[in-house]
């Protein structure tokens, strides 16, 4: 299975088209987070992304929340927004979380969850799929300013249920940049987006 994942649009137009070009080359389109900028123009991206037909799983960033993304994806058929939840596409389970995890010092606009909301909401991740969330794993892919910023309930859920492939973007200077968990690959996506076969 050819999977084209990305993150971290922030409205680029450009990058949205360029990936609607290459999905002829996936099977499946993965976009963990960050369409919007600061919960505006969400539908910029995502107008032009709907014209995919192909199953495409998104979560929300900490720059639009889930409710915003399910509503700019509403009459995109072949859209699946994960928060808390899963999807099984092709015989492989899917499960995600959006948002900023732990909470950002970037104030109202933000939409984040604390470490314990998320570690409730990824009760339910199964093993062996695919984990996309916003947020990197703490210790992997999240390093911005001598300092690590990714959830520690993403890391912990990697090591609970050992998915296949962890998507997660949020972390700018770690774009494309990749890590393992264990046996999990772990990658930062970016706005170019990377092909890749799922991990066996």
């Amino acid at each position: 299975m050819k999977l084209l994942v990305f993150s971290d649009l922030h409205r680029d137009r450009d990058a949205a088209r360029s990936l609607v070009e290459r999905a002829e080359e996936a099977d499946i389109l993965v976009g963990a987070g960050d369409f919007a900028v600061m919960r505006r123009g969400i539908d910029d991206v995502i107008e032009i992304l709907s014209g995919v037909d192909k199953p495409t799983v998104l979560v929300p960033g900490n720059g639009e929340s889930d409710v915003e993304l399910m509503e700019a994806c509403s009459e995109w058929a072949s859209a699946h927004v994960l928060h808390g939840n899963g999807v099984t596409l092709e015989g492989v389970p899917f499960y995600g979380i959006g948002a900023g995890i732990p909470v950002t010092p970037f104030g109202d606009w933000s939409f984040d969850l604390t470490e314990d909301e998320a570690e409730v909401m990824l009760a339910d991740c199964l093993e062996a799929g695919v984990l996309v969330s916003h947020s990197p794993p703490h210790g992997h892919v999240d390093e911005a300013g001598g300092r690590h910023l990714g959830s520690r309930a993403v890391l912990e859920t990697i090591e609970r249920v050992s998915p296949r492939l962890v998507v997660c973007g949020h972390i700018h200077g770690q774009w494309g940049k990749r890590s393992t968990v264990g046996q999990t690959l772990v990658l930062n996506a970016g706005p170019e987006g990377q092909l890749l076969e799922l991990p066996e």
